[in-house]
């Protein structure tokens, strides 16, 4: 279900009226409803993968438990590890499966070798990178001793499912959003306000703002051939701010459609395009994920508290992981390299 629909301008109003009038009065019971309408809200698209969000929600429920229950560290990080390879597992499988074939296919015929391309037709689950960083944040943050597992099973689900944020984020931490789940809400006038007001204007970013770009975008990249070099720059300027306006408009209906139930999530754009370098643009750019990764990839691996070969190592894996998290292709790939490289050059001149 997209925010810039029918069937969501009609979702909406009937959650909130049943949020706030009808199971006002009991915190278990406007978490069961929010769980329900995330679980509608996801298998609008196609009920089939709610299959795949139960099974990370069931799996890292218990893996959380079980991380808590036993003191052994060598236990600890095989449950870890159990959780981080069954999560990448299925969004690799579902978003990278056919990308690494092809390139397998295509790395053979360089050298004359005709390999069969043994490629499927896989639809990518909707939101399932999102979901799936989030899940893993609870596991890791309990791993690290961060962050008490929940009991409370039905929490716990509307977390990971949490309709609003489900599939273009903010990608929540479980240390945040979790706890919300547990303290009782009361409406707030001021709170829906602000909530309404963040959604009319994601809805300008993305109707007014991106879609009308994405016209001459589509027109100027479909004909760049044909183009003057003006012309095309001119594309990329527009493709600027209809990326822009399409995914912080995202963000800031999911913030406030959030705010319209009593929660608050992170900040997921900061003025991005005012950045003075590379460096400040990721620090403003999806929040979110550029923290993620520093938060339990880059840091882990070392981070800038190493030597300068190790620290260049640091900035590209994380860069490159960025890249090929954004898409399943060498583009994004090369994408991420020469972010890496921009990053890198001003960060050793500071």
């Amino acid at each position: 279900m997209l925010f810039n629909s029918i069937a969501f301008l009609l979702f909406l109003p009937t959650t909130f009226m049943l949020y706030w009038f009808l199971v006002k009065g009991s915190l278990k019971a406007q978490n069961v409803l929010l769980l329900c309408a995330s679980y509608f809200f996801y298998g609008w698209w196609d009920y089939r993968f709610l299959a795949l969000i139960a099974l990370s929600t069931i799996l890292d429920y218990f893996i959380g438990l079980a991380i808590r229950k036993t003191e052994i560290k060598s236990r600890r990080k095989q449950l870890l590890i159990l959780s981080i390879v069954f999560n990448i597992g299925i969004l690799g499988f579902f978003k990278y499966y056919n990308f690494f074939i092809d390139s397998w296919v295509q790395a053979w015929s360089l050298i004359g070798v005709t390999m069969q391309n043994s490629s499927i037709q896989i639809i990518l689950p909707v939101g399932i990178s999102f979901y799936t960083f989030q899940t893993l944040s609870y596991t890791i943050d309990i791993y690290r001793n961060k962050l008490k597992p929940t009991k409370n099973f039905i929490n716990f689900a509307t977390f990971v499912a949490f309709f609003p944020q489900l599939v273009a984020g903010p990608i929540e931490r479980a240390t945040n959003l979790l706890p919300q789940f547990f303290k009782k809400r009361v409406f707030s006038f001021e709170g829906a306000q602000s909530g309404i007001h963040l959604i009319i204007w994601g809805l300008f970013k993305k109707i007014v703002i991106a879609d009308n770009c994405a016209i001459y975008v589509n027109a100027i990249f479909e004909n760049y051939e044909t183009l003057n070099s003006l012309t095309l720059i001119m594309g990329a300027v527009y493709f600027a701010f209809q990326i822009y306006g399409d995914f912080s408009g995202y963000s800031d209906i999911a913030i406030g459609t959030a705010r319209l139930f009593g929660f608050e999530l992170m900040k997921n754009f900061n003025y991005p395009y005012f950045s003075r370098d590379v460096a400040e643009f990721w620090r403003r750019w999806h929040v979110s994920l550029s923290t993620w990764f520093r938060d339990y990839i880059y840091i882990p691996i070392g981070g800038s508290q190493v030597n300068k070969q190790k620290q260049t190592r640091n900035v590209f894996i994380i860069f490159l992981i960025s890249g090929f998290w954004h898409g399943a292709n060498w583009t994004f790939i090369v994408w991420g390299a020469l972010h890496a490289a921009f990053f890198y050059t001003i960060a050793i001149s500071e």
